[in-house]
């Protein structure tokens, strides 16, 4: 096989991924025409059409489904390959992509940065942080890290920090004109962020002391989906905030925000690092494995 018609079996996998000539031209580190242009060759080649295109869409033709269900497999034997060899290298290189939520990524993973691609100056590490649910296999992460009950079944998970939650807080100008909360039922008479997904789904404040569990939606009239503007609306008065709790802990030790309702609070499920079983690991990404766990 030549090289050009190599390259064209891996600009179509690249789009039957994404769906995208512009994803997967951003993928591959070449303009989305160039992306098109491979893959009408490679069409006009073998005198079949693989992929269905509108002015807003693109999806595979059946004959494109059977090309990419034999593609998957033999460019995920030819990465694996390449990864056996990373064994033999002393300094580990490359890509490597993780995907982390948002709301918790400055605090899991933020530190180990610096001091590992110091270690490791070849290495070229990418952070997705979002707090949307990922398919890391489909959207072509190396990993994640998400809680135990969000990681998919059949992937290596390994514990990576202690048990973390979310504790209530608000500032000492909230209080000085409403009493504090003394239990989950009291924060009914009191201004609260709402706490949203990235989908606007709206998610309950989840509470629990003795056995008892209680769950409180607010309905306040702000709603956020980062826990940094979160904790910036709560030092500015609005309201109390349901937040991760080493977000707040700098600001509840100088007084800026009073965490209140604490005996309720309850840690929350460990976080894991996860990532589909592998025959073989990159020396890079093992550095990263590593770093994360060692934090």
């Amino acid at each position: 096989m030549r090289a050009t018609e190599l390259s064209e079996l891996a600009a179509f996998a690249a789009v039957a991924r994404h769906k995208s000539f512009r994803k997967a031209g951003e993928e591959r580190g070449v303009t989305a025409s160039a992306v098109s242009h491979a893959v009408l060759n490679l069409e006009d080649r073998i005198g079949i059409r693989l992929l269905n295109r509108t002015t807003r869409s693109v999806s595979l033709t059946e004959a494109g489904e059977l090309l990419i269900s034999h593609l998957d497999p033999a460019f995920g034997e030819m990465a694996a390959a390449l990864d056996a060899l990373n064994r033999y290298r002393d300094t580990p290189f490359g890509k490597v992509r993780i995907n982390v939520p948002n709301s918790i990524g400055p605090f899991v993973i933020g530190r180990i940065i610096a001091p590992l691609l110091q270690r490791n100056p070849n290495l070229q590490l990418e952070i997705n942080a979002t707090d949307r649910l990922v398919d890391i296999v489909e959207e072509g992460f190396d990993a994640g890290i998400r809680f135990g009950e969000r990681v998919t079944e059949g992937m290596i998970a390994l514990r990576i920090k202690p048990r973390i939650r979310l504790v209530v807080v608000g500032s000492p100008a909230y209080f000085e004109t409403r009493p504090k909360p003394a239990t989950p039922h009291e924060l009914k008479r009191h201004l609260c962020i709402q706490n949203m997904f990235p989908s606007g789904a709206r998610y309950a404040w989840e509470f629990e002391k003795d056995g008892q569990t209680m769950s409180f939606q607010p309905t306040g009239s702000l709603s956020l989906d980062d826990h940094e503007l979160m904790m910036q609306a709560a030092l500015g008065g609005v309201g109390l905030a349901y937040i991760w709790e080493p977000r707040v802990e700098k600001a509840v030790a100088g007084g800026e925000l009073i965490q209140v309702l604490d005996d309720w609070c309850q840690p929350e499920e460990s976080l894991y690092l996860y990532y589909p079983s592998r025959r073989h690991m990159s020396a890079g990404f093992r550095a990263v494995i590593d770093a994360i766990r060692a934090e």
